[in-house]
């Protein structure tokens, strides 16, 4: 299963930070990050975490992003202008 996830982290230390604590809450989970290449506000302009493996919860994932202060949502398709 994959999960992808995008927020409103801006610097890589920051995603770090989370994908260890991530990590450490869901050691069986492949999880990536990818940083804001767009420069446009969220959620056009975001940061991609990407969780690979089983079980993925992801209202959890997006709870605990939420819970460090940072925007989390599940990607869905959409044209950002």
């Amino acid at each position: 299963m994959v999960a992808v996830f995008i927020t409103n982290i801006q610097k890589e230390t920051q995603a770090k930070k989370i994908v260890k604590l991530l990590q450490n809450q869901y050691p069986e989970l492949i999880i990536n990050y990818d940083m804001d290449e767009t420069g446009l506000p969220f959620p056009c302009g975001h940061t991609i975490l990407h969780f690979k493996g089983i079980p993925i919860d992801t209202t959890k994932i997006s709870s605990r992003v939420i819970q460090e202060g940072f925007l989390c949502e599940l990607m869905k398709d959409k044209v950002c202008l």
